[in-house]
């Protein structure tokens, strides 16, 4: 972990998604953006990976056997640290590709909703607090609609 704020892992990516030494200093600048903005400090580790390790993650924790695009895991029991989130390089490709921003912008905004969610937040159960959280921030940070937007508007 770094000692001056939230950290940006690569995991085992697919070789079309290798990320340049610039394209990961703008993911982990942006991850401290959200650790100093959002978390007042506190720091959380994100794991950029493949849709395997995705499913063998939400297989293991949540019981579900397929890939997604990003899992939260808060921590517990620690005063300074969040917790850790998970995001699947091929869904936030394709996701990308489908609403028309690059792929740092979606993995942003995949990291910006798992930071809400390790924030306690869950649009599944919070009439709606996500939601509004996570266009507010979306909107400060000048990202692309939101995951929850994108849901509601395909209702």
């Amino acid at each position: 972990m770094s000692s001056d704020g939230s950290t940006v892992l690569f995991g085992a990516l697919p070789a079309q998604y290798k990320f340049s030494a610039a394209d990961k200093r703008v993911l982990t600048r942006f991850a401290r953006k959200l650790s100093a903005q959002m978390a007042h400090g506190k720091y959380f580790e994100c794991l950029i990976t493949d849709d395997r390790e995705l499913q063998r993650l939400n297989q293991s924790f949540l019981k579900h056997n397929y890939p997604t695009d990003v899992l939260s895991f808060p921590a517990e029991g620690q005063p300074f640290a969040m917790g850790e989130c998970a995001i699947s390089v091929e869904r936030a490709a394709e996701q990308s590709r489908e609403f028309g921003h690059s792929l740092l912008e979606e993995i942003k905004i995949l990291m910006l909703h798992g930071v809400l969610h390790l924030a306690g937040f869950d649009h599944e159960k919070d009439a709606g607090e996500m939601a509004l959280a996570e266009a507010r921030w979306r909107s400060e940070l000048k990202l692309p609609n939101s995951l929850i937007e994108r849901a509601s508007a395909s209702l």
